[in-house]
């Protein structure tokens, strides 16, 4: 099974964040969001749109600047880029704060759920069995991101994922939970997510090639989490 994706309008959704209502032997373990101020500073680069547009007036200041006229003067024909400046800036920041409202990510107890999308709602469902590794990268302030590995064979386009996706994977995208709050936590109720799956998989029924993949999945979700 293939990693694959529904549009969804959210109004219509019978389960938040989800596609549709999980089977009765499914269980949502963790469900969130992400910062929408970490969303800015990340994906949008907020400081560097700060010093960029700072850059700009205070060039615009300098060439402005006539002895015979002084600084003031200067500063005042340079006055009409501040406003246009902030308006960029709170475009941006609204951008991301439209992500973060509109974006749900679900990790249940047999796969990984993104609801993404500002205006038209798309849903990437995940399954254990399709996960190869998940890294987790951690910030100094708790917030992080968990990438996550598909298998060989399963792909998404990278605009279709951004910027849900790890930076620059544009040739193999690797899907990503981005700026989540405590995401330690996230990446440690993941990694146990995927070990009771693999339990529950390695049943005394199941043949050696089946343990030996589910064993092997389950080995590179610890190793990237809790290396």
């Amino acid at each position: 099974m293939k990693a694959h994706h529904h549009g969804h309008e959210h109004e219509l959704e019978p389960e938040y964040g989800l596609p549709e209502r999980l089977p009765a032997h499914e269980q949502i373990v963790w469900q969130g969001s992400p910062s929408w101020t970490a969303l800015f500073a990340q994906v949008f680069h907020a400081r560097g749109l700060v010093a960029y547009f700072s850059l700009l007036i205070a060039l615009r200041v300098v060439l402005g600047y006539e002895p015979n006229q002084g600084w003031l003067s200067a500063m005042a024909q340079a006055s009409w880029m501040i406003p246009v400046a902030g308006l960029a800036i709170l475009m941006f920041g609204g951008l991301a704060w439209l992500m973060a409202k509109t974006t749900v990510y679900t990790i249940t107890s047999r796969r990984v759920v993104m609801r993404v999308g500002i205006v038209l709602s798309v849903t990437f469902n995940l399954p254990f069995s399709r996960i190869a590794a998940a890294d987790l990268r951690l910030g100094r302030d708790g917030v992080g991101d968990v990438a996550l590995q598909l298998v060989p064979g399963d792909k998404i386009a990278y605009l279709h994922l951004w910027p849900h996706a790890k930076p620059w994977s544009l040739r193999q995208p690797v899907p990503m939970l981005r700026c989540l709050p405590a995401a330690a936590r996230v990446g440690e109720l993941l990694h146990k997510a995927c070990e009771d799956w693999a339990g529950r998989f390695l049943r005394p029924t199941a043949s050696r090639s089946q343990m030996d993949q589910a064993l092997g999945e389950l080995s590179m979700n610890q190793e990237a989490l809790h290396g």
